[in-house]
């Protein structure tokens, strides 16, 4: 993972790089989609156009040996992490080449080495792991940071709760990063939650908050350095609500009738973190075209690496399955 200076502001040329982590982001998961529109994917997918700010400016803050829990929507997060996109791409495509060597699919993207405890299709899944994950750390002495992604919706079940209570009674190094879309799959966050300010979540465990513009990379990432070093300097943990929009459906093929109309148009016009990022860095046509041409030939790459790779054994379907 490469690293960034942790304090001031970052530098024209990090916000750059900023830019160019979050542009792949962006191209992979759209030729991704466009795979899956042909036949070529399993499964369901779901994708984090419009999050690539949160998934970048929290993932380069996290510092060698923390690890991050993530979602069904996970992409993102997992690239921003340092898996390289031939490893991600190979995974949605179930080869034994993926980071998971074809077991998990889109939904399960894992990478130990990396820190990426993996996604999980059930919703707010990663909490608990990371609660545990942070205890472990608190009770080895280790400096080192537990993170869990999560939506909006998920601050409504159980085990949000009871891992947020557990992990500020324990006071371990955990962060709660909130990625607060605005809809809950389907679900408006006007009929699932009694608040506006998400941040009131951390209240009844009197727990350490702040929120943030999920759409500026650079506000993100200094927000993730502060909760991280609050975490990680034995001040318990901290919670983070990230505002960002997700400029598609819950998942591809979603249509999305539950949405005003005109709304995602709306979005992509004057919330897209790319665009903003480009006007703040004044990248020419030049610059923009030269990092297209840059990532573009990763994800091209990443598409024939997949479909080149190694076919599981059908035999081999229950290996790793302990139930």
């Amino acid at each position: 993972m490469a690293k960034v200076e942790k304090r001031g502001a970052l530098s024209a040329e990090q916000l750059r790089e900023f830019f160019r982590e979050m542009l792949l982001i962006r191209r992979f998961e759209e030729r991704v989609e466009e795979r899956f529109r042909a036949g070529e994917l399993p499964g369901f997918l779901h994708v984090a156009i419009g999050q690539e700010a949160v998934a970048v400016g929290v993932c380069r803050a996290l510092e060698e040996g923390d690890v991050m829990a993530s979602t069904h929507r996970a992409h993102g997060h997992t690239l921003a992490l340092g898996t390289h996109p031939n490893e991600v791409m190979a995974e949605l495509y179930g080869k034994l080449e993926g980071c998971s060597h074809g077991y998990g699919g889109s939904m399960h993207l894992y990478d130990i080495e990396r820190g990426n405890l993996g996604a999980n299709a059930v919703v707010g899944g990663g909490l608990p792991a990371v609660v545990g994950a942070a205890l472990a750390f608190k009770l080895r002495e280790e400096p080192r940071v537990a993170l869990a992604f999560f939506g909006d919706g998920a601050t409504n079940i159980g085990t949000f709760h009871e891992s947020l209570n557990l992990a500020q009674v324990w006071q371990v190094p955990a962060v709660f990063v909130c990625e607060m879309n605005h809809w809950a799959e389907s679900t408006p966050v006007a009929q699932h939650a009694p608040i506006d300010d998400f941040t009131k979540r951390a209240l009844a465990y009197d727990m350490a908050s702040a929120q943030v513009d999920g759409q500026d990379v650079e506000a993100v990432h200094a927000a993730a350095v502060e909760a991280l070093d609050h975490a990680r300097g034995g001040n318990g943990p901290f919670f983070l609500v990230c505002e960002t929009y997700r400029l598609t459906g819950h998942y591809v093929g979603d249509p999305q009738v539950y949405r005003p109309k005109g709304e995602q148009q709306e979005l992509r016009e004057t919330q897209d973190p790319l665009t903003k990022l480009r006007q703040r860095l004044e990248l020419s046509d030049g610059d923009v075209e030269e990092l297209e041409r840059e990532v573009g030939e990763l994800v091209d790459a990443s598409v024939q690496f997949a479909q080149n790779g190694t076919d599981p054994k059908p035999e081999d379907a229950l290996k790793n399955v302990y139930a």
